[in-house]
């Protein structure tokens, strides 16, 4: 209080002089107006802080301005940089760009972020040299804690939590990281931190989930359509004897009156069990095709149709005697003699669920009747009963062409197998009674 008394009377003397040399004579209450204003002001500088008065106020929608506008200023940086094309060279361009723009490297979360949701459109998310550049984006020995209590307070939780995200989307992917990944951490970070811990669980885990899946899927899967269906079928069957059967390829051809179609692929798999089912067969309950079910692999999905009858009455079912050799990977039926307590029950609640055999499995481009047809004739070369077993097809609406655009594209001379379809579609007249009460049955929402 007495510097502030101080002051104030030097800063009032020094105004007097001025006042007397040749400004006109206030009022004395404009005079105490004056200095009681001055005196406000002096105090105010005084008892205010140097971070208050360096620090402005900015408005809420300012704010939320800047933010939104740091963040698209990273993603433009991609799409300014990538006109022409995105490529690897052009995203590691980018980060060099950005490296060199500032020293400090001001906005490095913000970028790595952007950088992160960027990669899939660059084509460089399973790339590890990628992943390791973006984490030399990140200043070196800066947010190392330097003593227990910041590493026990979460020292620079957002950069922390950005090294996390990185390493989690390299676990998605199934990126392995290596030591150069190690040793960034360790100068970002320091050697007790949270991506540090993160790297320790994904160096423990992976190998050993590496080679867990006894049906791996190649990385790469195959481009042409028929190697990845006879991979998909293939991988459908639970037989390894099943056999793979290409119908048709692919191919383009002209009709009479000129007009060129495109006919699909047809392949389909079956095995020597399957064609063991279908010979024993009953001739006078129908086969059904069904489909289009779905089938993925990674990130691509297939469609594949099935082959089937619906299950076996339970007055016409014949228990036969199973071959304890039929399967040595596992038995088929157990015989346990244990020994029960007074308070064990004697009988189990099982839902068994019988969903009737499955006779053979195909894929194909188009999934309209007059393929499936083609199927249909090609399985009785091997399978003579299903020109006896009337065929009934339940299609569901698939991502293929609608059946009528399929049926409209062939001309009467290139539809397969004429014959075939018509006895498919139509129940022979011999077993009219029992096929109607078969189709009952089966069809009980259309009865």
């Amino acid at each position: 209080m007495r510097c502030s008394r101080c002051l104030l009377r030097l800063l009032l003397q020094s105004g007097r002089p001025a006042a007397q040399s040749g400004r006109p004579l206030l009022s004395p209450a404009s005079s105490q107006t004056d200095q009681n204003h001055l005196q406000y002001q002096v105090l105010r500088h005084l008892h205010s802080s140097p971070a208050s008065a360096k620090s402005q106020r900015v408005p809420a929608h300012e704010r939320h301005t800047r933010k939104d506008t740091s963040l698209t200023t990273h993603e433009d940086l991609f799409e300014q940089m990538a006109k022409e094309s995105k490529t690897k060279a052009t995203f590691n361009k980018v980060i060099e760009v950005f490296i060199k723009q500032d020293i400090r490297r001001r906005g490095h979360v913000e970028f790595i972020y952007a950088a992160l949701r960027k990669m899939p459109e660059f084509g460089v998310e399973r790339d590890l040299n990628v992943y390791n550049k973006l984490l030399d984006v990140f200043p070196k020995e800066v947010f190392v804690p330097r003593n227990f209590v910041q590493r026990m307070f979460n020292h620079y939780p957002r950069q922390q939590e950005c090294g996390v995200q990185l390493l989690e989307q390299m676990e998605n992917y199934g990126i392995l990281p290596n030591m150069e990944t190690k040793v960034l951490l360790v100068q970002i970070f320091g050697e007790k931190s949270h991506p540090i811990r993160k790297y320790q669980r994904i160096m423990y885990w992976f190998p050993r989930f590496k080679h867990i899946n006894p049906f791996p899927i190649p990385k790469v899967l195959p481009e042409d359509p028929v190697d990845l269906a006879r991979f998909s079928l293939a991988r459908i069957a639970s037989d390894l004897d099943a056999k793979v059967t290409v119908y048709q390829l692919p191919c383009t051809d002209t009709t009479e009156t000129g007009q060129e179609i495109t006919l699909p692929h047809l392949i389909g798999i079956q095995s020597p069990s399957q064609m063991e089912l279908l010979d024993k067969h009953d001739p006078n309950r129908p086969v059904f095709v069904e489909g289009p079910f779905p089938l993925w692999l990674r990130k691509t999905c297939v469609h594949y149709y099935v082959l089937r009858a619906d299950p076996t009455p339970l007055h016409q079912k014949v228990e036969e005697p199973y071959d304890p050799e039929r399967c040595l990977q596992y038995p088929l039926q157990l015989d346990l003699d244990l020994d029960r307590d007074l308070g064990d029950e004697e009988s189990f609640d099982v839902d068994d669920l019988d969903e009737g055999p499955v006779f053979a499995m195909c894929m194909t481009s188009q999934g309209n009747q007059a393929t499936l047809n083609q199927w249909i004739s090609g399985l009785q070369q091997n399978n003579p009963i299903l020109g006896q077993v009337p065929t009934l097809f339940r299609l569901d609406a698939g991502p293929q062409k609608p059946q009528g655009t399929a049926d409209s594209e062939l001309s009467p001379s290139h539809r397969p197998y004429p014959e075939t379809q018509t006895e498919a579609s139509q129940p022979r007249e011999g077993t009219d009674e029992n096929v109607e009460e078969e189709l009952r049955r089966s069809h009980g929402m259309k009865q």
